[in-house]
């Protein structure tokens, strides 16, 4: 069999300078670097102005590593959300930190929307009032949709004081997303960084420190107070993933400006969305294109061609993503991830041409 190349959309692709890297990691002594030494305290400086710098995130924002994504659910249900919060999902994603809020904070509520829908804004339910935070995901990694620009805007002219939480899990680093118009923003390197899993990014605005240092959580390990003290020495109150941090500044150094990445991934998301738009036994999973992810593109069919196609595709090396949960057998999940050459996105249009001629 082909090696094959994977489009899976998480853990997804690496790049493949990554295996030059872990040698240069090894060979430069980070791999057992003391934590609170100079040596790793530049590396996290230097680290932490490269993401605000290729990313374009507002210099008065805060970066802060953590272990993934799934963990700022919970640093920020005990640090940010003294009474409850307000989650808007459509996606397993989304939902389950919905649960995961509700955990930590029972008063907490979400609303579930379609697919193809986004909520009126208006008629949301909740009250700035008595809700620390609204929640959102901004790319649902598992229905392949995607909150654009405009809505969070929206949203958040309609919070008032609660603060607004972005799940970036499946975009951050793949698109220009514009921080000033949230709080919170957080995701994983093993997506859009191109990656190995194991670090995590939590971004926060001034409002979102203030209130921090409000409720001021003294009472778990990982709380704001004590990741936002030490990262003002560029040290983490934890022994860090100094390895991933390392890989993280390597990957962001090779980097391209955030807005040539973003234009490049919207470009060939839409030859993909064009190509399916015909009368294919696959169709695109999401009808709207006002909500059809950029990162993360879903195609639906029939199970027996789900399986049919996915079988076709790994004997010539092209890896395809399944459908997550209650999709898992209807869908396919095509990772559009900043690590994934042109050269496999091509193989793999050539590929759908082929199985479907027009």
């Amino acid at each position: 069999m082909v090696q094959p190349f994977t489009f899976n959309p998480g853990p997804s692709a690496v790049y493949p300078a990554v295996r030059q890297y872990l040698t240069d990691a090894f060979d430069e002594g980070w791999l057992s670097a003391p934590h609170r030494s100079e040596k790793v305290t530049s590396l996290v400086r230097q680290t932490v102005a490269d993401v605000k710098a290729k990313l374009n995130i507002p210099q008065d924002y805060t970066v802060l590593f953590t272990s993934s994504a799934t963990e700022c659910w919970e640093v920020l249900a005990q640090s940010l959300t003294p009474r409850r919060s307000f989650h808007l999902y459509n996606g397993d994603f989304g939902e389950k930190w919905l649960k995961y809020a509700k955990a930590l904070r029972p008063a907490s509520s979400g609303m579930s929307f379609g697919l193809d829908e986004l909520p009126d804004i208006g008629t949301l339910p909740f009250s700035a009032e008595d809700t620390d935070m609204v929640c959102i995901t901004q790319n649902e990694t598992s229905t392949a949709t995607q909150l654009r620009e405009g809505f969070i805007l929206n949203l958040f002219n309609r919070l008032g004081g609660a603060l607004l939480a972005v799940d970036a899990t499946s975009s951050l680093g793949g698109l220009n997303l514009k921080y000033i118009k949230a709080d919170i923003w957080f995701g994983s390197v093993q997506k859009c960084f191109g990656l190995p899993a194991g670090l995590g990014l939590l971004v926060l605005s001034t409002r979102a420190v203030a209130q921090a240092r409000l409720v001021n959580d003294r009472a778990h390990y990982n709380a704001l107070p004590a990741m936002l003290s030490q990262m003002l020495n560029f040290q983490t109150n934890y022994t860090p993933n100094v390895l991933g941090i390392y890989l993280l500044s390597r990957v962001l150094a090779e980097r391209e400006p955030i807005k040539t990445v973003h234009q490049h991934l919207a470009d060939r998301a839409q030859k993909l969305y064009d190509f399916f738009e015909q009368a294919t036994p696959l169709q695109p999973l999401i009808t709207n294109p006002e909500t059809r992810s950029t990162t993360v593109i879903g195609l639906k069919g029939d199970a027996a061609v789900i399986e049919e196609i996915k079988r076709k595709a790994l004997e010539v090396g092209l890896h395809l993503g399944s459908g997550y949960g209650p999709l898992k057998n209807t869908t396919i999940r095509i990772a559009n991830f900043p690590a994934v050459p042109d050269a496999a996105f091509e193989a793999l249009v050539q590929f759908f041409a082929k199985e479907f001629p027009a």
